[in-house]
């Protein structure tokens, strides 16, 4: 078997990004096969019926950004800068290890950063109705998902068939099942863990090579935490307030936006994001007829500020803060992510209009707000 290099900075690297690199340098070596994806509305159920493991490619960090402002504007979102950054100087282990990559046309920043990903690493991108609601968009959708699923054949010379589709709704079903049961544990007074934990837990989701190994050791976890809860222990004074946290993908900001909150009298209870409770309690039925379809349907149901009209997402907000006892809702917005930063009125009035306390950050992957930051959050949170 060739011998598959590992990048000519590898030595640079500090010893936690080498083991990464060495991880999935094993993987590839061993045969396994890698799609690297960036966004929520990916169908990842297709490139697992592929023999593939897939990984969230999105960057999470300020530390490539200056080498992405080489090629991409400086006032574009950070995590778009950040994503090409890392492929660009080959420090995410994933993106340089991945076979290709799948993008999809949410934001117009993100597909047209697309085009000059594919110069990198070849990135095939799947083309997102604008909206819901009318039968063509659903229909639309899945089109671009049947040819994702030829697309895949085509590159890796396989067949995937229903029933390879079938066992990967199964195992993601059940992954699924098993992040919203964290979730589920934190309805109790006080809740049962802290909110940056479980987003720690949902990101590292989304790196791990075998589902059903990472739903076990998340349901193990929530076990723990049950029995913990029952004994009448918790990590959470009882006097924190619970808050819910929404907007943009939270990963880059869970220490600065996440620990912030928690270290200052309140606890996560709830993340409303595109990889947090409402997508994650989103299932698919193994016994569809059309298990594309099915698959296809359920994707396309995700609520995201792309999507317009948005309404379900403000419903469904609203409907978690009543679940979870919420006593207020941040809302994390990534500087330049136009579509959230106007939506954020839209949620302003539906927590306004509920008698919820409501505040709107306006962040980056930076550290220079952070007291700022620090002041805002504590100052909203006394307030409660």
């Amino acid at each position: 078997m060739t011998e598959i290099a590992l990048p000519r900075t590898f030595e640079e690297f500090n010893d936690q990004r080498k083991a990464s690199f060495i991880k999935v340098h094993d993987y590839k070596q061993a045969g396994g096969k890698l799609v690297g994806y960036l966004c929520s509305y990916t169908p990842l159920e297709v490139i697992d019926a592929a023999g593939a493991a897939s990984v969230a490619l999105c960057g999470m960090s300020d530390e490539t950004i200056p080498a992405a402002e080489t090629v991409l504007p400086a006032n574009l979102c950070p995590l778009i800068k950040s994503t090409y950054g890392f492929a660009l100087t080959d420090k995410c282990p994933f993106t340089y290890f991945s076979d290709m990559i799948v993008g999809e046309t949410t934001c117009d920043g993100k597909k047209k950063m697309y085009e000059l990903l594919n110069d990198i690493k070849q990135t095939y991108v799947l083309h997102l109705p604008q909206g819901q609601g009318r039968p063509h968009e659903a229909d639309m959708w899945y089109e671009e998902v049947r040819l994702l699923r030829k697309h895949l054949e085509r590159f890796y010379d396989v067949e995937i068939t229903d029933e390879a589709l079938r066992d990967a709704v199964r195992r993601r079903n059940r992954l699924r099942r098993a992040l919203a049961s964290m979730y589920d544990l934190q309805r109790s007074e006080p809740p049962a863990m802290g909110g940056v934990e479980i987003l720690s837990a949902i990101q590292a989701s989304t790196f791990s090579f075998d589902i059903d190994d990472y739903a076990a050791k998340i349901e193990a976890l929530v076990a723990e935490r049950r029995a913990a809860r029952e004994r009448g222990e918790s990590p959470i004074d009882k006097s924190a307030k619970r808050i819910l946290v929404t907007g943009c993908p939270m990963s880059g900001v869970i220490n600065k936006v996440g620990r912030t909150i928690e270290n200052n009298g309140g606890v996560i209870v709830c993340s409303d994001d595109c990889s947090g409770e409402r997508t994650n309690r989103m299932l698919i039925d193994e016994m569809a007829p059309d298990i594309l379809r099915a698959i296809s349907d359920r994707y396309l149901g995700i609520n995201c500020s792309v999507m317009t009209p948005n309404g379900s997402r403000m419903e469904n907000t609203l409907e978690m803060c009543e679940k979870y006892q919420v006593d207020g809702v941040i809302e994390n917005v990534l500087i330049a992510c136009h579509t959230f930063n106007v939506e954020s009125t839209l949620m302003a009035r539906a927590c306004e209009g509920a008698g919820i306390p409501y505040m709107k950050l306006e962040t980056d992957y930076s550290q220079g707000d952070l007291g700022q930051i620090e002041t805002r959050i504590a100052a909203f949170i006394e307030m409660l």
